[in-house]
């Protein structure tokens, strides 16, 4: 078949089982939206109001479906306006492919008008880049991208077409995708190595992250929890990974952890580490984390062993089947005094907060309770993405969609519109400040445009919280430039925007207002006013041992 650039990708991207792309068109990338056209009936493009909407969009598709998400732009502004969504996606360990169109080859490197070397840019924040200059070279360069975005530890690849390969035209031979290879690197000795040590540890914690998400491997994390008789606390990616309403769980661990996570991995003898990477938010004072443990790390890249903590042993391969062959070479364990020193430490140290006020807390609870923990929940970055972790259960992965890496302000919407899409028998719902809601609050657009019924939560206490929170704790309480009270009036703006708004301003009213949303199934915004001075707890000083963890009633006690 001879076809076009612009056809060989749509073909490319139908080989991949692409149902969707999210993106913005303009000059340079014309040819390509031309080919979408044509095959309309095969491929849904979803048009954001933004870039940066877009790439989010493709990321929270990625997260809630396993799938990889794609996007595109095209030259100059398009492309760079990408830049923030496909960092996200590369810190938090999402499969995209993002898809730019350049100028020309022969005004390539002129300064041309619209014209960015967005390889050069995104070359830190992406798994690879390609720059595509022959047609020839076109389908093969799409097959590797995908093959790089979902192998090993996935990430977001790049690539970008001149328009003169958009437009020029070759032979094109169609193949079938094979499944990815799940792939281990490490020998029998040290398989058996890390049995030992797990059957000689009194009192083992399993520390779980993002990598047992992406790697499906929730059935195994839950047998190995069974087996090993541990204790089980997750990060901020691994939400969802082992079922939150297990008695064995005991919450988040680092900065805003629980009490009875810190506390219990600075206790522990034995940390498991299960796609995990230790983040210094997880971490605190690295050279006192976890200090009488010993540490075993499993994970898929081998760049993370040892990279911020030192361990005592690790297993590199893909965990769910680096950990059906460990769990097969355990026997059961027992260690009843260990768990019930967990389990005291879980009634002494409940999660608390002001039960009287309208607080994010008792949304978040009520959120849990009338969706039956089964929605998808995605946030944006702060005060409000700590409560939504903290008091939603999750009890199934790719249900806790969130910049972790990043901490990119304005990413929930446009995730919560990808994840919508990719699941849409799911209640999808975005928690979001109102700092956070501001920056990208024109994808309500976009869910009204196509009747996506999302669900968008703004916790609005009219301050940059996490940033107020700080300068209440360690700054004078001089708040500088986080105050945000003025005009803007976001139920006005939802309307305007096509979307049905609703303002809750008592605990009362959250209950109906979340189940008159599900029940519209169009595009709602819940605008939520709370105090302004709500605070997150527990937390850990910036730097500090974990063990430190302290709440609002050790504050109390110290003034």
């Amino acid at each position: 078949m001879q076809l076009t650039g612009s056809e060989i990708l749509v073909e490319c991207l139908k080989e991949q089982g692409v149902d969707t792309v999210f993106g913005y068109p303009g000059g340079a990338i014309l040819n390509i939206y031309d080919a979408l056209y044509k095959h309309s009936g095969e491929i849904k493009h979803i048009l954001t109001s933004h870039e940066q909407g877009a790439a989010h969009a493709a990321d929270g598709y990625a997260r809630a479906t396993g799938k990889v998400g794609v996007c595109m732009a095209t030259s100059g502004p398009g492309a760079t306006n990408l830049v923030t969504g496909i960092a996200t996606a590369y810190m938090d360990s999402v499969p995209m492919v993002a898809i730019t169109a350049n100028v020309t080859l022969p005004l390539l490197g002129k300064d041309s008008f619209q014209e960015v070397d967005i390889a050069g840019v995104t070359m830190p924040i992406t798994k690879h880049g390609y720059i595509v200059k022959n047609v020839e070279i076109l389908a093969d360069t799409i097959r590797k991208a995908f093959h790089i975005a979902r192998s090993g530890r996935p990430g977001p690849v790049l690539i970008d077409i001149t328009k003169d390969v958009t437009a020029a035209t070759c032979e094109y031979t169609p193949v079938t995708i094979q499944p990815e290879e799940r792939v281990t690197r490490y020998t029998r000795e040290e398989l058996m190595l890390v049995a030992e040590m797990i059957h000689k540890a009194k009192k083992p914690y399993i520390y779980l992250g993002g990598g047992a998400i992406i790697s499906g491997a929730s059935a195994e994390v839950a047998e190995f929890a069974e087996l090993i008789d541990a204790p089980v606390c997750d990060t901020l990616m691994g939400k969802g990974a082992f079922d939150g309403r297990s008695e064995r769980y005991t919450g988040m661990i680092g900065m805003h952890g629980t009490k009875t996570s810190n506390l219990g991995v600075s206790e522990c003898d034995l940390l498991v580490a299960l796609g995990a990477r230790f983040s210094d938010r997880v971490t605190g004072n690295p050279k006192k984390f976890a200090e009488n443990a010993r540490i075993i790390q499993l994970d898929v890249d081998a760049a993370e062993i040892n990279k911020n903590i030192r361990v005592d042993a690790s297993l590199v391969g893909d965990l769910k089947k680096t950990l059906t062959e460990l769990n097969a070479c355990l026997s059961k364990q027992e260690h009843p005094e260990w768990m019930a020193q967990i389990m005291e430490l879980k009634e002494k140290y409940p999660l608390k907060y002001d039960e009287e006020n309208l607080s994010c807390p008792y949304i978040m609870q009520e959120i849990d309770r009338v969706t039956n923990g089964e929605a998808i929940i995605t946030t944006d970055v702060g005060q409000h993405q700590m409560w939504a972790a903290q008091y939603y259960h999750y009890t199934k992965p790719r249900t806790f969609l969130s910049s972790g890496g990043l901490g990119t302000m304005g990413y929930g919407l446009g995730a919560c519109i990808g994840a919508q899409i990719g699941q849409p028998d799911k209640v999808c719902i975005n928690i979001a400040g109102d700092g956070c809601f501001r920056m990208n609050m024109n994808e309500l657009a976009t869910a009204s445009r196509y009747n996506i019924p999302i669900i968008q939560v703004v916790i609005n206490n009219q301050v940059l919280g996490m940033v107020r929170q700080w300068q209440t704790l360690f700054y004078g309480k001089r708040y500088s430039q986080t105050v945000l009270k003025d005009k803007v009036d976001f139920c006005k703006v939802a309307e305007g925007l096509g979307c049905t708004a609703i303002r809750v301003t008592k605990k009362e009213e959250v209950a109906p207002a979340i189940e008159k949303a599900i029940a519209l199934k169009a595009p709602v915004l819940i605008e939520c006013m709370i105090p302004e001075d709500d605070k997150v707890f527990p937390m850990v000083p910036a730097g500090a041992p974990i063990s430190e963890v302290f709440d609002g009633d050790d504050l109390k006690r110290q003034s």
